[in-house]
């Protein structure tokens, strides 16, 4: 029997979408609807901000992986940026890294979808299993964002969008039942914004530039491939399996604690 994608309109949820308590099930399907593969990142895995012209901190940022712009540009704020990991801003390395990008947003911006959303969709509230979610215009986080791997720990969320992704101040993405931040990828058609105190869990790959506002942390990856990624006092941690943002808030909160 061939595969079937389900192309759901709005304002009907996809199947496996949970929301205020409603759980609708499919009878004939056990499991998550979609066997996705991880993006590959290559040499950009390594890398916990990227981007092509410019990287721009204010105030105390704590990031945990390597940073590198290709333009080669020195970095704006880098006397309060606290890295652990390598600056490689110019080399080959960042090179190198920007053609991993490159790669990967166009494998993870031409897999096949499994749910479509309507234009500008807010995807706070909602519950989702595993699978490649997309929407022609943008995607947006108010509140709480639940990832649930149903216990499998290779369970993969892909999110394509056609412009901007943006998080509302103060808004969360909860990983539950094994899911990890290592497996989700948001493929953004421009820009990526998150507000204020929210936090947020995968690798952001932008074709322009990504903003973090203030005290905005990121378990994963800020990587642009066109623009510029600009940061105020934030938490950027590159995961590993079943890593968590406790270890760059640790960090942060130790050195400012050496500052006072």
């Amino acid at each position: 029997m061939e595969n079937l994608k389900l192309n759901i309109p709005w304002p009907a949820k996809p199947l496996h979408v949970r929301r205020a308590g409603a759980f609708l099930v499919l009878p004939l399907l056990a499991g998550p609807l979609s066997a996705a593969s991880p993006v590959d990142l290559g040499a950009a895995t390594s890398f916990g901000v990227l981007a092509a012209t410019a990287i721009t901190n204010t105030g105390f940022t704590a990031v945990t992986g390597d940073i590198g712009t290709t333009s080669g540009t020195d970095i704006t704020g880098i006397g309060t940026l606290i890295l652990t990991g390598v600056n490689h801003d110019g080399d080959a390395v960042t090179q190198n890294a920007h053609a991993s990008l490159l790669t990967a947003y166009n494998y993870a911006a031409g897999l096949p979808v499994d749910f479509t959303y309507p234009a500008v969709s807010d995807l706070g509230g909602l519950t989702l299993e595993p699978g490649v979610y997309t929407d022609a215009t943008s995607f947006a986080v108010t509140g709480i964002l639940t990832l649930d791997a149903m216990g499998d720990p290779d369970a993969v969320w892909v999110f394509q969008m056609g412009t901007t992704l943006t998080t509302s101040t103060g808004s969360s993405i909860l990983l539950t039942n094994g899911a990890d931040s290592s497996n989700i990828f948001w493929q953004v058609g421009s820009s990526a914004t998150l507000g204020p105190a929210s936090a947020f869990s995968g690798s952001i790959l932008a074709f322009q530039s990504i903003t973090l506002n203030t005290g905005a942390q990121i378990d994963g990856r800020a990587l642009a491939y066109n623009g510029a990624v600009t940061m105020i006092a934030n938490v950027v941690t590159v995961p590993e399996t079943g890593s968590s943002l406790l270890g760059g808030l640790a960090l942060l909160g130790m050195v400012c604690r050496r500052r006072r």
